[in-house]
């Protein structure tokens, strides 16, 4: 027993060290690539460094992908990705419950759709090198105004959006995958006591994120990526857990489908009625998600058992 946990520990390092010099390795030309991007403010140039950006990230998380293979015995189940391309724009939500989720995204996504986009607030653009990684990534980066201060400065309305939108103006000639967690954070049982949740797997929804970030790429997302993750037989594990290799199996189902176009159309913040309908749209989603969530482990318990 103590044999085999000291193995287990000793593989942990191991993956450990090859995922920072996985980083260090690319970091510096990533970084380099991102100075001289913001030192050469010619626009086809910009885009000659951002292409070979998200090439070296991609290269980044391939490099994590077979780290993992090669050091852990995690099945990643991967179901329903078939078509992907990264030559199309996607909207990616999912269900959130630890931080392995983020590996799943990579080990389900990487290479083949365009590399990930998230949103960020405007503050981290000021975080030390990694900021810049951001920017250099094209990530946009929001600035939101809480109703309170709005109430106080009401000639703000609507500039957030704005300045969000001047943000994506960069994707217009570029598939983009954009990720979305709609329950803003990780979900236990104790936050869904918390909030009263009426899902069975998952918390209530922020509607309000996913219809800013639509909003601001003007329609250019076409396709939903609806995807549910699922740890069988066991709680949600930890980074940890997947280091020391207790995570036998992450299941990754994805669910495609078109995007409305009317979900990017509407005034999510002024206009009562369509916030009323998205939020419907969503409400069904989830529903749909918290049904998935229980047939899937099911489907999970069911195979264990043969």
């Amino acid at each position: 027993m103590r044999i085999a946990l000291a193995f287990a520990y000793l593989k942990a390092s191991a993956i450990i060290a090859l995922l920072l010099l996985d980083t260090l390795i690319l970091i510096g030309p990533m970084l380099a690539l991102a100075l001289l991007k913001l030192l050469i403010p010619i626009p086809a140039w910009r885009a000659l460094c951002s292409k070979a950006v998200m090439t070296i990230a991609e290269t980044w998380a391939e490099g994590c992908k077979l780290i993992f293979a090669w050091l852990t015995p995690t099945q990643w189940d991967i179901r329903g990705g078939a078509g992907l391309s990264k030559q199309r724009s996607y909207l990616v939500v999912s269900n959130h419950q630890s931080w392995v989720d983020i590996p799943a995204l990579v080990v389900a996504f990487n290479n083949k759709t365009p590399y990930f986009k998230f949103f960020l607030k405007q503050e981290l653009i000021w975080v030390p090198l990694l900021g810049l990684a951001f920017w250099a990534l094209d990530y946009p980066f929001m600035k939101r105004y809480s109703k309170a201060f709005l109430a106080k400065h009401p000639h703000l309305q609507g500039k957030d959006l704005e300045i969000t939108k001047a943000a994506c103006a960069k994707f217009r000639n570029m598939p983009v995958n954009v990720v979305n967690y709609l329950e803003g954070t990780r979900c236990t049982p104790a936050k869904q006591a918390a909030q009263q949740s009426p899902y069975r797997n998952l918390l209530k929804p922020k509607a309000g994120g996913i219809a800013f970030t639509l909003a601001a790429l003007q329609g250019q997302l076409d396709t939903l990526l609806d995807v549910t993750l699922i740890y069988p037989g066991s709680t949600p594990p930890t980074f940890s857990d997947l280091l020391l290799g207790r995570v036998a199996k992450v299941i990754v189902d994805i669910q495609q489908s078109p995007l409305d176009e009317r979900l990017s159309a509407g005034d999510y913040e002024n206009d009562a009625l369509f916030r009323a309908e998205f939020q419907r749209w969503v409400t069904t989603l989830w529903q749909a998600k918290d049904a998935r969530i229980d047939l899937l482990r099911a489907e999970a318990m069911h195979e264990q058992d043969k």
